[in-house]
């Protein structure tokens, strides 16, 4: 205890050169791990534009610790600056993640048990130890400054001054340099810490502080044709959304493990060739609702126009939303939804997540009450990752050696494969057992169903793992995602679809999540000016009602 109460003294400046050396050497390696592999050091003058790396990042976060003494805030500072960075390159090193504003969005959207899922006890020790107790540390030495006053002021600026000399030299010497690098890899920054951290969260406030503007209306002319009102059935459709289900996996589409034994039987049409709006929930589900193609999508103002549930409610349809992975990111927030986790149902429930097939929870006694046309959404926990074996029952857990831990890290990629394509079979269930409850309905409603993956996942290809990428250079593990359609005999024959030209259609066109708007309002026949006949996947295929 005695030894603990002698605190260590230094100089104020001393101090904050000492914490700025730490910040810009060892919680950057990962950045220096990617810069050195962009910028081969086959030559003199590469290694010295990669030495001159650490003392630029060592000069910038000097200048603002410096700056911040001024204002007796350097301790928050290099608080705030280690916390994020080592956060930052835990994730860098271990996931192979990116710090950008949509990791930033993620972060916020994340549900409890999805952070607790994260934690490990290599996260906990690797933060303890270049995090926390460096922290500590900082607020356990004693400063002192200069006697007089003036000198210690003198001090600091000069301090400023040669930090910023010393890159401007190296801005001369190596502009070009520098300038290229980046230019050629523009995902550099991302891993510089802590500006990335800085830079992603000011990105994302400045992308959601519009968030409270007036609501934009869309499809309020929206109705449903006549041929879809007359008939002795109603309609209903179940639209699933999945969670990190990546194509590569699913058997539908030439894996060559049976992944999808239920839905081979289940004579449902499968896009092989389907794209993702975005690599992570935030981005992809918000985006799919909407009336925006990926190409003109615009975030912000999708957080405050009507979607594509809105539509369907304009036009009389009855909408439920049945919720298992931590919120519809906007999609659902105008029409009934219900989050069914909350239900924490026994046997079905753990800590807060849910096993898939709690969505079908009285799900069969909201059908027999129903007394409109309708269409259910189950959003689906599917995939989701690290904790890939918590996804599924132990009587899917086929595949095996598994990945029973969220250290994937230290799996084999084959364990990790097992444990993933074990998640695959277990959303093949659920869809066929969507299906089959449309089936059993089939003497009330004419019946439909649609499932479509939000994005794909990385299984440690390349270092890669999880999702959430920028889209420019996310691999295609991340962005290629499984899409399917059943529709009933009767939907065949009431609304004269050619199934076959839908087969050979899905066979060989491209598609994306472009394609769900208008495919859903196809589906449920509701005409409006937001309908774009040319994006619906059922168009080309279908002919005049019988």
């Amino acid at each position: 205890m005695r030894l603990l109460s002698r605190r260590p003294m230094l100089g104020r400046l001393t101090f904050i050169m000492l914490f700025a050396l730490y910040i810009a050497l060892f919680l950057n390696i990962a950045f220096y791990q990617q810069a050195f592999t962009e910028l081969p050091v086959d030559n003199l003058h590469n290694g010295l534009v990669f030495l001159t790396m650490p003392v630029v990042a060592f000069c910038v976060i000097n200048i603002v610790l410096t700056l911040a003494s001024f204002l007796f805030l350097e301790r928050l500072f290099i608080t705030l600056f280690v916390l994020v960075s080592a956060a930052a390159q835990y994730f860098i090193l271990t996931f192979g993640v990116i710090i950008d504003r949509s990791m930033i969005t993620n972060i916020f959207d994340t549900t409890p048990a999805e952070s607790y899922a994260l934690l490990s006890t290599k996260m906990v020790v690797t933060l303890l130890l270049s995090g926390v107790l460096v922290i500590l540390l900082a607020w356990w030495i004693k400063t002192k400054n200069a006697v007089p006053a003036w000198s210690s002021i003198l001090r600091r600026l000069i301090n400023i001054a040669v930090s910023a000399l010393l890159i401007v030299v190296v801005a001369l010497l190596f502009y070009k340099d520098y300038a290229s690098l980046f230019r050629n890899n523009k995902e550099l920054v991302k891993a510089l810490n802590p500006s990335n951290s800085i830079t992603a969260v000011n990105s994302w406030y400045a992308h959601n502080k519009l968030d409270n503007l007036p609501l934009v209306r869309i499809g309020e002319d929206a109705k449903q044709r006549p041929v879809m009102q007359n008939g002795p059935r109603k309609n209903l459709t179940i639209l699933i959304v999945g969670e990190t289900s990546r194509a590569e996996n699913f058997s539908l589409g030439g894996y060559p493990r049976d992944t999808n034994p239920r839905l081979a039987n289940d004579n449902v049409i499968y896009f092989p060739q389907t794209a993702s709006c975005g690599t992570a929930t935030a981005v992809s589900v918000p985006c799919m609702f909407s009336d925006m193609p990926r190409a003109k999508y615009d975030e912000e103002l999708a957080h405050h126009q009507e979607g594509l549930l809105d539509v369907l409610q304009h036009a009389g349809i009855q909408v439920l939303w049945n919720e298992n992975d931590g919120g519809c990111k906007g999609a659902c927030d105008r029409v009934p939804h219900q989050d069914i986790t909350k239900l924490n149902l026994p046997g079905q429930c753990i800590a807060g997540e849910c096993k898939d097939e709690v969505l079908f929870h009285e799900l069969d006694n909201y059908i027999n009450n129903l007394q409109h046309d309708g269409i259910i959404v189950l959003h689906t926990i599917g995939s989701h990752g690290p904790t890939y074996y918590n996804r599924y029952p132990a009587q899917f857990r086929q595949f095996t050696p598994t990945c029973d831990t969220n250290e994937i890290q230290t799996c084999s990629q084959q364990q990790l494969v097992n444990t993933y394509d074990n998640t695959i079979l277990y959303a093949d269930y659920i869809i066929d057992k969507a299906i089959t409850l449309l089936k059993s309905k089939q003497d009330r409603f004419t019946t439909s169903l649609v499932y479509l993956s939000d994005h794909g996942e990385s299984l440690g290809e390349n270092g890669v793992y999880l999702h959430g990428l920028p889209y420019s250079i996310a691999p295609e593990t991340q962005k290629h995602v499984p899409m399917l359609l059943w529709l009933s005999d009767d939907y065949q024959q009431r609304y004269g679809i050619n199934y076959q030209c839908l087969k050979t259609r899905a066979a060989t066109s491209h598609y994306s999540q472009d394609n769900l708007f208008p495919t859903m309002l196809g589906i449920l026949g509701v005409s409006t000016r937001e309908y774009q006949a040319a994006d619906d996947i059922l168009a080309p295929c279908r002919g005049e009602s019988r």
